[in-house]
């Protein structure tokens, strides 16, 4: 009789389990935005020392009330880090590992080779490598890719986002810089002197008033219908071109900037700011409707510093308070927006996300989202790939992570605005190391100093020591690749 009752609850406890749904996998949305730096917005991005957010002057000039929307269900990254330039970034997200790493270290020029050591991947993506995009079609995903791609030069494999493991590419391909952002230009296709950027695919907007970013809007969210109808979860990479120069004005919103004492470059690139805010908040209340926003995590961020025409670029101008600018190696190069929250926060989220929270205890890292959308769907990372970045699910919930690694390192072999470097940083110690000209060494200590104000390479010099052997230990560990001067590799060494 016991045995029989023993088995009576035990089909009773598997009747209940068969009759409650499973989870359903969560869809996400990558929205990424070119050239975006971390006060390219309304958001105050930055915390004070109470940990509370500051705005500052840049974020009363801009109007993003849909990135402000997001961070008021979500949480925002006041200290989250990307590659100096685009192409870098890209790989780091596809691939979760570190430039140095998988040595995609520059900008890919579509027709040609960048200069730079022997070996860096100017090709870019293959179909060999493991990407994000094709660890989630294994998963059942349905996988969107949408703008801009920049992941390999014309003529490479890589340059269509099908072949890296996307089941649909919208607009994307190997630049990334758009011949025009205007439909009545075909977006580049309809002016000979733009051809050679011009946007692919969107014939069905030409010669109309339909801007670039509304453009690839549209066709984004209809591909997302098709995987609602499919019945499969979706993963959008929403990739702008915007805000990439050319700086071209978008028109629905060009008059709320021009009484402002900024010159017409920087209202132009104010625009296309408001532009992508309008394209995030259009995605929003999409999946609203669809009935599907509390099953859709958005992770929204920059892939370098801002590009602002809004002064020097190594001094403070286009992300000020920081200093510099995409393409450096100061925090304004590599400083980004990032925020993370479900369309729709409620009893179907997959797990919490704090809301109206920002966090300013610990970094976060283009290469951590790679970890964070697999651990979201549930898909996996294949064994022997090797993946520098940590999930930020833990972050997200508003508490620290005591595992995830406290330092980040953008390397750059190259020549650019800021040219042959390492910036590493760890800890609240940042070193910049130079390996051509007398000028090796720059250190900052940014929690008294978070805009480099002042080099302290010449008194701190035990750190600088500690620092250096950081930075050329973990150079090793990702088999990095070293600035050249001709046939010579120049290494870095202790001071």
């Amino acid at each position: 009789m016991k045995a029989l009752r023993t088995l009576t609850v035990s089909l009773s406890f598997l009747l209940i389990f068969c009759l409650v749904p499973a989870r359903e996998a969560p869809n996400v949305i990558l929205f990424l935005v070119d050239d975006m730096g971390l006060m390219d917005t309304s958001v105050p991005m930055l915390a004070d020392k109470n940990g509370k957010p500051k705005r500052h002057p840049l974020n009363n000039w801009y109007r993003t009330p849909n990135m402000e929307r997001l961070a008021k269900q979500g949480i925002r990254f006041s200290q989250f880090y990307a590659q100096s330039v685009c192409s870098p970034t890209r790989a780091s997200i596809m691939t979760g590992q570190n430039s140095a790493r998988h040595r995609v270290t520059q900008f890919i020029a579509p027709e040609k080779r960048n200069g730079g050591p022997k070996g860096w991947r100017w090709e870019g993506l293959t179909p060999k490598d493991v990407t994000l995009p094709s660890n989630l079609k294994k998963a059942g995903y349905h996988t969107i890719f949408a703008g801009k791609a920049h992941f390999a030069p014309t003529g490479k494999v890589g340059e269509d986002p099908t072949k890296l493991g996307f089941d649909v590419n919208i607009a994307g391909c190997s630049f990334g810089r758009p011949g025009s952002y205007f439909g009545e230009d075909g977006y580049g296709n309809l002016n000979p002197k733009q051809k050679k950027r011009a946007v692919p695919g969107l014939e069905k907007y030409h010669k109309t008033d339909v801007f670039l970013s509304e453009a690839i809007t549209l066709e984004a969210k209809a591909a997302i219908d098709q995987s609602l109808k499919k019945e499969n979860p979706f993963f959008l990479y929403m990739s702008h071109y915007a805000v990439h120069s050319p700086f071209n004005s978008d028109p629905r919103f060009a008059d709320n900037y021009k009484d402002s004492n900024k010159p017409k470059n920087a209202q132009a690139y104010a625009t296309l700011i408001e532009g992508i805010d309008k394209s995030l908040g259009d995605l929003m209340d999409h999946v609203a409707k669809k009935g599907v926003a509390e099953n859709t995590l958005i992770l929204f961020v920059g892939d370098n510093g801002s590009d602002a025409p809004l002064g020097p670029v190594h001094g403070y101008s286009s992300s000020a308070p920081l200093r510099g600018k995409k393409g450096t190696y100061y925090e304004g190069g590599m400083r980004v927006p990032f925020i993370a929250g479900w369309a729709k926060p409620g009893k179907k989220n997959a797990f919490p996300v704090a809301q109206g929270a920002i966090h300013d205890e610990q970094i976060g890292t283009v290469m951590d989202l790679y970890s964070t959308i697999l651990e979201t769907t549930g898909a996996k990372n294949p064994e022997g790939h090797v993946v520098d970045g940590v999930s930020l699910i833990k972050q997200f919930s508003g508490k620290q992570n005591p595992e995830r690694p406290d330092h980040f390192m953008c390397h750059f072999p190259h020549s650019h605005r800021s040219s042959n470097f390492t910036a590493f940083r760890k800890g609240d110690w940042k070193l910049i190391y130079r390996y051509k000209g007398k000028t090796k060494h720059e250190l900052y200590d940014l929690q008294n100093d978070p805009f480099e104000k002042t080099n302290l390479a010449g008194s701190e010099t035990a750190k600088l020591k500690e620092m250096t052997q950081a930075m050329i230990d973990r150079l090793e560990k990702e088999d990095a690749l070293y600035p050249v001067d001709g046939e010579k590799t120049i290494k870095p060494h202790l001071p």
